[in-house]
């Protein structure tokens, strides 16, 4: 049980003190409320599930990383400034790829129709995602600890 203690509290870390982690949850949960819409499948369901928790992992190792970095060495080294280049380019290909995975899953024209077409008559939906749009910015650029 210590070790999901650990885990949760690294994840909670992450939460708290990473901008880009708190960037990368808002827009796994835009994605998660727009899915419905646009995926039929359990395998499409399950690739979105992966993409999203690789994105996060990625994050968090990165994390990690770097903060083991300016622990080792204070003072700029460049063998340390290139394992830090390369984990943030880990997050990046991770990115990358889940804007591909994003396009292929949310890229059905039909879908997007149908869905601008339900808003129309559930004008309440359209508003209520415009309005999310503000804590979503405020939890993304906040400092310091979830209060």
């Amino acid at each position: 049980m210590r070790g999901f203690v650990y885990a949760a509290r690294g994840i909670a870390r992450c939460v708290r003190d990473e901008r880009n982690f708190r960037f990368h949850i808002v827009a796994a949960v835009y994605v998660c409320a727009f899915a419905p819409a646009f995926l039929q499948s359990r395998a499409e369901w399950a690739v979105l599930a992966l993409t999203i928790g690789l994105v996060l992992c990625t994050e968090t190792v990165n994390t990690a990383l770097e903060r083991l970095c300016d622990r080792v060495s204070s003072e700029h080294h460049p063998l340390v400034g290139a394992a830090k280049d390369m984990a943030a380019g880990a997050v990046l290909l991770t990115a990358i790829a889940a804007v591909a995975v994003a396009v292929l899953l949310f890229g059905k024209i039909e879908a997007w129709k149908a869905l601008f077409a339900a808003w129309q008559q559930q004008l309440w939906k359209p508003i209520v995602l415009v309005l999310s749009a503000i804590p979503s910015v405020l939890f993304v650029v906040k400092k310091g600890r979830l209060s």
